[in-house]
């Protein structure tokens, strides 16, 4: 089961570009140079590079910092989603795309392949985690910011 445009629709009410699709996102990234059939791209800094990098490398859609202007390049009908925070909303997705997955008993899924080499996300590892591993990276820094917040 694939992430899809009616799921970004739910999670970010804040879009321009098309307001209907039946797109379906294959994978999710913040690196424009991959190659990124049906992607959704999320610059979470200057390493992530351009958007015009990543439309030509397959994004089809993009999470914004609503702080930052978008590229007068982009289509008109290109999907931009906005965000006060990439990294929550990456958050956002994946914990939303987790509970949508759950449950599905079938044997073969087709599933979308989240592709983060963010340094700050993946730590000392230059690897990609997979999305359990990811979550869970991901929860415990919230906890360990809360903890920073109360302390």
């Amino acid at each position: 089961m694939y992430l899809a445009f009616d799921d970004l629709v739910t999670l970010f009410s804040d879009y321009k570009g098309v307001k209907t699709a039946d797109h379906l996102y294959f994978t999710v990234t913040d690196n424009s140079a991959l190659t990124q059939p049906r992607g959704l791209f999320i610059p979470l800094n200057d390493d992530s590079g351009e958007l015009l990098d990543a439309i030509a490398n397959g994004a089809i859609a993009a999470i914004w910092d609503r702080t930052k202007q978008v590229p007068r390049y982009t289509p008109n009908h290109f999907p931009i989603f906005f965000t006060n925070n990439p990294i929550n909303a990456i958050r956002e997705i994946i914990s939303f795309y987790i509970e949508k997955i759950d449950g599905d008993t079938a044997e073969k899924m087709n599933v979308t392949k989240f592709v983060f080499l963010n340094k700050k996300l993946l730590k000392e590892n230059k690897e990609t985690y997979d999305i359990a591993v990811m979550l869970e990276k991901i929860s415990k820094k919230n906890t360990d910011l809360d903890a920073e917040r109360r302390g």
